[in-house]
């Protein structure tokens, strides 16, 4: 994640420890994708879920045992996701568990699931902060989920969960078709008095592979440039505590550039700030869990497994010294794209190399999402 609201701006947040720390001794954020049941059909989905999703999913039991082992590797915080992670139907006794072991529980969802008893729920069992998606507009977001009045129900869900004095925050995932509503979204954020919002970057895998398009690189550089002046605007408002850009790293070279060309105060104290971060940190101090336990570098790595927590204990499939995919996103140094090993930011972005197929050979491997400085721009 890259701070912009932090490093653009100055303003400190929430999870400023979690990011810019050293701590070595920490494990990785894990998303669990708890379920693959959705009751929407989003576009962009980086799986396949909606209601008619079959996938085994894992026992109560095992999901219970799998949040012991997170607890065991001192893992920072556990995001409930999906699919529609509401669908579960153990999902509060399974986060009632992630309480009892003092694990930082999060929800990603999209919000139409949460009325007033589910919120007061997810504040009981100490959910410290909802994310919830929006695509844009009311009639763009129902037309891309794919049903009518999705758009409602999650402001409505957001409202709830505000009623309860649960945080809250905003997900945009930055496509072809929607980079223009960045600034409904900053809008939507202060009319609802959100004070976080998450801009992502598509990456194509899932449904998103076949039925969405990512942003050009010009719709990219203008989707952040967007999101740059709408922060500076909402930060001297008062109107936001954190705003993030997830899923480029190429975003944190961009920003420095635009601090340098206004020879800003803030420059120095970015740099450090993002070479404290590390870059792309996928596979490393981000992992994911599937729906039946298969443990991925990242959520959008259902393409290859790591390996299972029904047959492993997660720390010996995470911490395995002779996985050769996690070998190489942990030496990036050495195992990058050549725009990358010609980069004059490489430190402080580390790329966004991956494979979307099944076989990680060398020639396999790209940078997805894409780069979008320019040979000027990288050139050291």
């Amino acid at each position: 994640m890259i701070n912009i609201s932090k490093l653009y701006c100055g303003l400190a947040g929430q999870s400023d420890k979690l990011r810019y720390s050293r701590d070595d001794t920490a494990g990785p954020v894990v998303v669990f994708n708890c379920t693959n049941r959705c009751n929407l059909r989003c576009l962009h989905c980086y799986s396949f879920s909606d209601s008619t999703c079959t996938e085994s999913q894992l026992t109560t039991a095992d999901a219970k045992r799998l949040l012991e082992q997170l607890a065991e590797i001192n893992c920072p915080v556990v995001l409930f996701s999906g699919g529609e992670p509401c669908l579960r139907e153990d999902l509060f006794e399974l986060l009632t568990e992630a309480r009892r072991l003092n694990l930082r529980a999060v929800l990603s969802t999209n919000g139409t699931l949460i009325d007033s008893a589910v919120a007061t729920k997810l504040a009981d069992v100490g959910v410290s902060y909802v994310g919830v998606s929006i695509d844009g507009p009311e009639d763009f977001h129902d037309e891309f989920r794919k049903v009518k009045g999705c758009f409602k129900a999650a402001v409505t869900g957001i409202r709830n969960c505000q009623a309860v004095g649960l945080r809250t925050g905003l997900r945009f995932t930055i496509t072809k078709a929607n980079g223009q509503y960045v600034p409904f979204i900053f809008e939507l954020a202060a009319e609802i008095n959100v004070r976080r919002v998450c801009f992502y970057h598509l990456i194509r895998s899932g449904r998103a592979a076949e039925l969405t398009e990512p942003a050009t690189v010009e719709q990219t550089r203008a989707a952040v440039d967007l999101i740059i002046e709408k922060t500076a605007e909402a930060v001297k408002a008062g109107a936001v505590d954190e705003v993030l850009t997830v899923d480029n790293h190429a975003d944190g070279p961009y920003l420095l550039m635009k601090l340098q060309q206004l020879d800003a105060a803030g420059f120095e104290d970015a740099k450090k700030l993002l070479l404290a971060n590390g870059g792309n940190k996928v596979g490393e101090k981000i992992a994911a869990v599937g729906p039946d336990g298969s443990v991925y570098a990242d959520q959008f790595w259902r393409n290859y497994t790591l390996g299972n927590i029904k047959d492993k204990t997660f720390s010996d499939i995470w911490y395995n010294a002779n996985e050769p995919v996690l070998a190489k996103l942990r030496n990036k140094t050495g195992f990058a794209a050549e725009k990358c090993t010609r980069c004059k930011w490489f430190d402080y972005c580390k790329g966004n190399y991956r494979f979307s197929g099944s076989d990680a050979a060398e020639e396999d491997w790209q940078l997805e999402p894409g780069c979008y400085l320019t040979d000027e721009e990288i050139r050291t």
